[in-house]
C-alpha cells in the first residue's frame, strides 16, 4: 500500500521538525508538505492533495478551525487532524464543526498523533482520550437519542455514520450513489430523530455508541 501522505501546518518551526521526524520514522507514511500558517495550509492542501493534515489550532493569518473549514471544503478528500494545547469542549466543539477528523493534544504521546492519522487515514475519528471525556458528558436530549436508533432507516444510518466520521454531504453522496440534496434530507431526517443538533453533538453520540472504529 503506498505510504500515508501528510501534510503538517504549525507556526512554530522546531515543533514541524519534531512532528516531520516523528512522521517520517513510520513506515507508512510520508511528509509530503509543510505549511507555518493557515493560509499556507489551505493552498499546499488543495496544490498537494495529502491524505491528512496535522493542524495546529492556534496559526496566524488563518486559525485551525477556519483553515480546516476551508480545506474540507476546496480539498475534500484531505482529513484533518487538530493538534492543540486546548482542552476544553468549546474548541473541540469548534474543530469537529469545522470538519476534523481528529483531535490531538500537545502534552499526549507521540504514539496517539501516529494512532490518529492512521484512524482518521483509514475513515474513523480520533479523539484523544483526555478531550472525550469531555464531550462524552453532555449528549443534547440524551433520554431521547437513547431511544431512537431504531427508528432510523438504514440509509438514514448509514449517511450519519459517515458524517460522524467526518465526511462531507458531497463525499457521502459520491459513497452512497446519492444527490447531495437526498443527503442532506437523510441527515436532517436522522438527526431529529436522535435528537442531536450538531456534528459534535453526532460525535458525542457515535462515540457512545461505538460507531466511530473502522475495525
Amino acid at each position: 500500500m503506498p505510504p500515508i501522505r501528510v501534510l503538517l501546518a504549525d507556526d512554530h518551526a522546531v515543533v514541524r521538525e519534531g512532528l516531520k521526524s516523528l512522521i517520517s520514522q513510520q513506515d507508512d507514511m510520508q511528509v509530503i508538505g509543510e505549511a507555518s500558517d493557515g493560509r499556507a495550509a489551505h493552498r499546499l492542501a488543495q496544490e498537494f492533495a495529502p491524505d491528512v493534515v496535522v493542524m495546529a489550532v492556534s496559526m496566524p493569518e488563518l486559525g485551525g478551525a477556519a483553515a480546516t473549514a476551508e480545506i474540507r471544503r476546496d480539498a475534500p478528500g484531505c482529513r484533518v487532524v487538530a493538534l492543540t494545547v486546548h482542552e476544553g469542549e468549546g474548541y473541540l466543539h469548534q474543530l469537529l464543526q469545522a470538519g476534523a477528523s481528529g483531535y490531538v493534544l500537545k502534552r499526549s504521546a507521540a504514539e496517539d498523533l501516529v494512532r490518529a492519522v492512521r484512524e482518521v487515514a483509514a475513515g474513523g475519528t480520533y479523539l484523544d482520550p483526555k478531550a472525550a471525556g469531555q464531550i462524552l458528558g453532555s449528549i443534547v436530549r440524551p433520554s431521547k437519542a437513547a431511544n431512537s436508533e431504531q427508528e432510523l432507516t438504514s440509509r438514514e444510518t448509514e449517511v450519519v455514520r459517515l458524517l460522524a466520521r467526518g465526511h462531507i454531504n458531497r463525499e457521502i453522496a459520491e459513497f452512497l450513489d446519492l444527490s447531495v440534496k437526498t443527503v442532506e434530507v437523510h441527515k436532517a431526517k436522522a438527526l431529529e430523530k436522535l435528537g442531536l443538533r450538531s456534528r459534535a453533538d453526532l460525535v458525542r453520540y457515535a462515540i457512545q455508541h461505538d460507531w466511530l472504529s473502522t475495525n
